[in-house]
């Protein structure tokens, strides 16, 4: 068995999907299921062209991080160290911190809730035991087997296409509202429409995919930052392109899937208020039965499983840059006693705030907004980045991932502009 496992991860085609592929997948963490579900609930059909909209811009500017990963050598925080006044810098990686922080902790109670669902028992057990299993597989398993387990950990999000094909589907319906939405500038819907946006593009994973790329880099004694060798600057740039396009194709799509599943069940008998992925699957069980139950609430824990490692590297990745601190997953816990600190600190924390009173969707909401108001100026810095020969050498971006990269960054200041809006 173990030797059919190296084979599949050795495979041509998935060789070339890393980074972007768990960046994507992460995207769909539980605090993600519960926007989506929320969302399909609330408005049915009516939002699923957000996710479509979405698509190209989280497709652009991922493909900048990735790039000035790759050609730098270094991740956004350290370059933001290296270019940027330090006030920005520390501004930016403390709301990141607090965050990321808060979306621990929701995604934390979320799988503890998903399982209590399953087996009952109780939840803090939970929660403590997914903390200390996220924790031990960061920590103690090396990078090169730990990074195949996130790949394939996200097999997991079929879970949802296998909900949407367990429910009766009406699919001239579906097709019409996705293809003509129906738009409204009623505060409901802009808001439901600033979620979408907020959580489908979101700080951590530029952090986490840049500094992925360097851990990929730093893994074999043979590669350079391409800005030193820019002749094998093409092969890596398509291999980023190919990857990014199939890990934000794998999160939309996916996301696409719960928010139609939630539509055609829970909206569709009058149920319009979700507040957490593991109620969305309770509501799912007297509706659509128990098959589409037990597969939302397993595919919970296993992007749980994936997105908590990638919440809590991202913060450390973030910190660890900005204080000039050894960083790498790729190195032993020895060798990066700070970094695996802050990965420590963040996952305890985020376990701790399921024993404490403090309402785990007032928190999501509020790392929802801080993620929502970080984003824009990490993405005009990072533009800025990634445009600068100095910094790029003769690796800067196109004029076309120009226009696609502060095309994103301009939308998601106007979502944020109407996040305040209608607060």
């Amino acid at each position: 068995m173990r030797e059919l496992f190296n084979k599949l991860v050795a495979a041509p085609g998935l060789r070339k999907l890393g980074p972007g592929l768990i960046t994507g997948a992460a995207d769909d963490d539980p605090s993600g299921i519960a926007t989506y579900s929320q969302t399909g609930a609330q408005f049915g059909f009516g939002m699923l062209w957000t996710l479509l909209f979405a698509y190209p811009l989280m497709v652009g500017i991922q493909i900048v991080s990735a790039r000035i990963g790759r050609v730098t050598g270094q991740g956004v925080a350290a370059n933001l160290r290296r270019h940027y006044p330090p006030w920005l810098l520390y501004t930016i990686v403390l709301l990141l911190l607090i965050a990321n922080t808060c979306n621990l902790a929701a995604d934390i109670a979320a799988m503890a809730a998903a399982l209590q669902l399953l087996i009952g028992g109780p939840t803090q057990l939970y929660a403590v035991i997914f903390g200390a299993l996220s924790l031990m597989l960061q920590v103690f398993v090396p990078f090169s087997r730990y990074s195949p387990f996130l790949k394939w950990l996200t097999l997991s999000l079929f879970a949802y296409v296998a909900v949407v094909f367990s429910v009766r589907l009406p699919w001239r319906e579906m097709i019409l509202n996705t293809a003509i939405p129906p738009l409204s500038l009623h505060r409901d819907y802009v808001i439901g429409v600033v979620a979408v946006l907020g959580t489908t593009i979101s700080p951590y994973l530029f952090f986490w995919q840049a500094s992925h790329e360097v851990e990929e880099l730093r893994a074999d004694a043979n590669e350079r930052p391409l800005r030193r060798v820019p002749l094998q600057a093409p092969a890596h740039l398509q291999r980023i392109k190919i990857d990014t396009y199939v890990g934000m194709a794998l999160t939309t799509t996916i996301a696409f899937f719960i928010m139609l599943t939630t539509a055609v069940t829970l909206h569709a008998h009058g149920v319009t208020h979700i507040e957490t992925a593991a109620q969305a699957a309770e509501a799912l069980r007297p509706i659509a039965g128990p098959l589409a139950f037990f597969l939302f609430s397993v595919g919970i824990i296993g992007t749980g499983l994936l997105a908590v490692p990638v919440l809590a590297g991202s913060a450390a990745y973030a910190v660890s840059e900005a204080l000039r601190l050894p960083v790498g997953l790729a190195l032993k816990p020895r060798e990066a006693i700070g970094f695996y600190s802050i990965i420590a600190a963040a996952t305890l924390i985020g376990v701790a705030l399921v024993f404490t009173p403090i309402d785990a969707i007032e928190a999501l909401y509020w790392s929802a907004v801080i993620n929502g108001v970080i984003a824009v100026p990490i993405m005009a810095v990072m533009m800025v980045l990634a445009a600068q020969p100095r910094i790029m050498g003769r690796l800067t971006i196109s004029s076309r991932l120009q226009l696609l990269g502060w095309l994103a960054t301009l939308v998601m200041g106007a979502a944020v502009v109407a996040m305040f809006m209608t607060l």
